[in-house]
């Protein structure tokens, strides 16, 4: 069985800093593609951060330049250092990620974390 679990939120002030992290742990392949999804009370869960198994990363403008994704392979953790919070930036944050299970090659499935909630406030 894969599990997600998310780890690093809290109560910040609008400037602050807090670093995510997301552990996958289970019987598996391989990760794939990695992903950091928010969702905050009354609004659509969206897309924060994603990285590539190749290592090529994307970010949605709300966070370019102030929130970093990055990967441990080793030992298949994924990171978010979020810097200059902001209020806005209230949401529970989710880590998703395709993950290879079964034998021989494998199957690719897709799996999301209970979340870790995230608060920006003075």
């Amino acid at each position: 069985q894969v599990e997600l679990r998310e780890s690093g939120g809290g109560l910040v002030q609008p400037g602050g800093s807090l670093r995510l992290s997301c552990t996958v742990s289970g019987t598996l392949l391989g990760v794939g593609s990695m992903i950091w999804y928010r969702k905050a009370p009354g609004q659509e869960r969206e897309l924060v951060a994603a990285l590539r198994s190749d290592g090529s990363t994307l970010y949605e403008d709300p966070v370019k330049g102030r929130f970093t994704i990055s990967r441990d392979f080793a030992k298949r953790n994924l990171f978010l250092e979020m810097n200059d919070l902001k209020v806005e930036d209230t949401a529970r944050y989710f880590c998703n990620a395709d993950v290879r299970v079964g034998k021989g090659w494998g199957t690719w499935n897709n799996y999301w974390g209970l979340g870790t909630q995230v608060t920006v406030s003075s």
